[in-house]
């Protein structure tokens, strides 16, 4: 009997000992979540994870560093191991986005993908975030499927949460304008309509100039603000009063421009003002040269694809040049023009 009562107590130890382990021991799953992954060491971690405002049916195909990490549906999310240092990201098949930024080794990263426009031919938009808005979209995310790695991508093989396809309203939240995707350069060639202002002066100026051209460099920032400098060109005919003689004006306006962009998925609206001077140069049956202050104010529109837009100004130029007699002629005037962006 005694025998029997100590195997009893001995089985029941043995019992409570292996609850115990069971209780204790983290889930299965939890022990192979890419969510909660770490760098190893040297290494850095980027998480990127898709929540569209207004979702998007078709998968987008992500690259790390050129090599294809995977396609995220609205609601997943991927995760790569990348070497310090630059990290280049792009989304999209025909319409693509990009992200630059310097990783650091043992730190850990989340990008934020955004579909904006379109079903088959989807237009994105990444943003770098907190780690605590990372984290939080990612305890929501369901894992990617992933296409053949990127040397060093963990492989995330099931679905953690299959009931995740909808990211959370707080993850729905606008963003701010161009967050994340650090200043770029634009590069703007223009042509289009512009007419002087005042057309009987010392002279009768024809009021259409023929050309009417520009281009244009700026900086843009990622909260819409943009700054850079530009050169308008333009060319008027004139025939001076009571006398007979024709001549040309030819006018440069090298201008310093700020303007400030809104977004409205793939369209920016834009308003600015810009200072300078105006140069003139005469020929014909009259010669010479004079400057003068410039002052402009504009108002546009630009359609973006990518690293290319499609961009649409009114411009309102105001001068008063003056040569070195003192003479004056006033070479404001207004017009629009159209051109093409290249952003980079």
């Amino acid at each position: 009997m005694n025998r029997l009562r100590a195997g009893m107590s001995a089985g029941g130890v043995l019992l409570l000992v292996a609850l115990c382990g069971l209780f204790s021991a983290p889930p299965a799953h939890a022990q192979g979540d890419p969510r909660r992954a770490a760098p190893p060491p040297g290494k850095a971690l980027v998480f990127i994870f898709r929540s569209d405002r207004e979702p998007r049916d078709a998968p987008v195909p992500v690259l790390v560093n050129a090599e294809p990490a995977g396609e995220l549906a609205n609601g997943a999310f991927l995760v790569a191991t990348v070497v310090p240092g630059r990290t280049f990201l792009r989304a999209g098949d025909r319409v693509l986005s990009s992200l630059r930024f310097e990783a650091a080794a043992d730190q850990s990263y989340f990008v934020r993908l955004e579909a904006v426009h379109g079903m088959t031919v989807v237009h994105t938009e990444m943003s770098l975030v907190s780690e605590a808005e990372g984290r939080s979209a990612l305890e929501q995310s369901s894992v990617a499927v992933t296409m053949p790695a990127a040397p060093g991508a963990l492989q995330a093989r099931a679905v953690v949460d299959p009931d995740a396809a909808q990211p959370a309203a707080a993850l729905r939240a606008p963003a701010p304008a161009e967050s994340g995707r650090g200043w770029e350069m634009a590069l703007i060639a223009k042509g289009g309509r512009f007419k002087l202002a005042e057309l009987e002066q010392l002279a009768t100026f024809e009021a259409a100039s023929k050309p009417a051209a520009g281009i244009e460099v700026e900086g843009r920032s990622p909260s819409g603000f943009a700054m850079g400098g530009e050169i308008f060109y333009y060319k008027n005919n004139l025939v001076l009063a009571g006398t007979g003689l024709s001549a040309q004006q030819e006018v440069a306006a090298i201008m310093v421009n700020a303007k400030y962009y809104l977004r409205a998925g793939w369209l920016y609206p834009y308003v600015g003002v810009g200072v300078g001077i105006a140069v003139a140069s005469y020929g014909g049956d009259l010669t010479g040269r004079a400057t003068g202050a410039a002052y402009q104010g504009v108002a546009g529109i630009e359609l973006r694809f990518g690293h290319v837009g499609l961009n649409v100004q009114y411009k309102q130029l105001s001068s008063t040049i003056k040569d070195e007699t003192g003479l004056e002629v006033k070479v404001g005037g207004k017009g629009v023009v159209g051109g093409l962006s290249i952003i980079f």
